[in-house]
């Protein structure tokens, strides 16, 4: 099984995910939730890890922290075993609660700490009985939805000690009740779009900007190559959207915006390269050229058809990557 990608450094913001074994039950009733909330709020004393949010679902659980310490790993050791612990002596059981170790996604603080707090609050109506349900049902299935921090961000009154609000809240103009108004709102519009971040995930591992992600390449990943990590090999073939674009446009003469207009093996190249170089997904490739991720896949294998037997467009693809690896600094 591939190791996932762990980096770890003070301040670093985290979407930690743990889901129980063969998909089983992690709560069996109100008293293991609640059992699970102490446990929480005293490991992050212990630990000097902030929380921003939580969701505790059936069968797994969500957090966004951030750890001051940048001690995630001991963390979260010392949350899992307390827990499991406890589980197995209450329900008289013995073995491993969760499915394997932890998940965690390294996330960009100012970018988006607001967005995914506001994407771990929808996950209670993910579930097949409650997506169904219409909008304003759903909506109000979350804000009563007892085991999340939401609540604390709907209503003062409901606020728990061991939940960081501030932080989120400021981008809505702090910790009042006209901030609180405009997150809900923000909530709705989510849930009325359906909103998701997986298309914004690179290697499994990361949610960022382009500089982020260089940052992160730079300061923790340089000279690491490692076969049983995908998600690093990921990381290390990426290449920021605006380098691939700037390279297109240097060999070709045209600006994107040209080329998004145009049908043919130009348009197919780009998506080629920012696929296959840039790491982003068919979703936001077709959204920089203005089609549909279906598109995208389709003009891609035409690409590879018409490349193996155009030599001249073959060898433009070629410069074009040799200026977008140039341009990169190497590892």
């Amino acid at each position: 099984m591939a190791r996932p990608l762990r980096i770890q450094y003070p301040g670093a913001l985290y979407h930690v995910t743990c889901r129980g074994n063969e998909q089983r039950d992690i709560f069996r009733d109100d008293l293991d939730r609640g059992r699970f909330l102490q446990l929480l709020a005293q490991s992050l004393t212990i630990y000097t890890v902030t929380l921003h949010s939580f969701v505790c679902m059936i069968n797994h659980f969500h957090l966004l922290l951030e750890t001051s310490l940048g001690n995630l790993a001991e963390f979260m050791r010392h949350f899992n075993i307390v827990y499991t612990g406890y589980f197995n002596r209450r329900h008289r059981r013995s073995g491993h609660l969760y499915q394997g170790r932890y998940r965690s996604l390294l996330v960009e603080k100012d970018a988006y700490l607001t967005l995914l707090s506001r994407y771990l609050h929808l996950n209670p109506v993910r579930i097949r009985t409650q997506a169904k349900r219409p909008l304003p049902d759903q909506m109000q299935y979350l804000t009563t939805y007892p085991w999340s921090s939401l609540p604390g961000y709907l209503s003062r009154r409901k606020k728990v000690g061991f939940v960081h609000y501030a932080l989120v809240l400021s981008e809505y103009g702090g910790d009042t009740d006209p901030a609180r108004r405009a997150y809900r709102q923000a909530l709705y519009e989510d849930l009325a779009a359906g909103m998701q971040i997986q298309d914004k995930v690179l290697g499994q591992s990361l949610l960022g900007g382009e500089e982020f992600i260089e940052w992160v390449r730079q300061r923790f990943l340089q000279g690491e190559k490692d076969r049983e990590r995908p998600s690093l090999q990921q990381i290390h073939t990426y290449r920021a959207k605006d380098a691939i674009l700037r390279a297109v446009e240097e060999e070709t003469g045209k600006k994107i915006e040209t080329i998004a207009q145009e049908r043919g093996p130009l348009r197919q190249m780009v998506m080629e390269l920012l696929y296959r170089r840039g790491g982003l997904k068919g979703g936001e490739i077709g959204r920089i050229l203005g089609v549909g991720y279906t598109s995208v896949s389709q003009e891609r294998r035409r690409l590879r058809e018409r490349l193996s037997r155009d030599r001249e467009l073959e060898a433009l693809l070629r410069r074009i990557e040799g200026k977008v690896t140039n341009e990169d600094l190497t590892l």
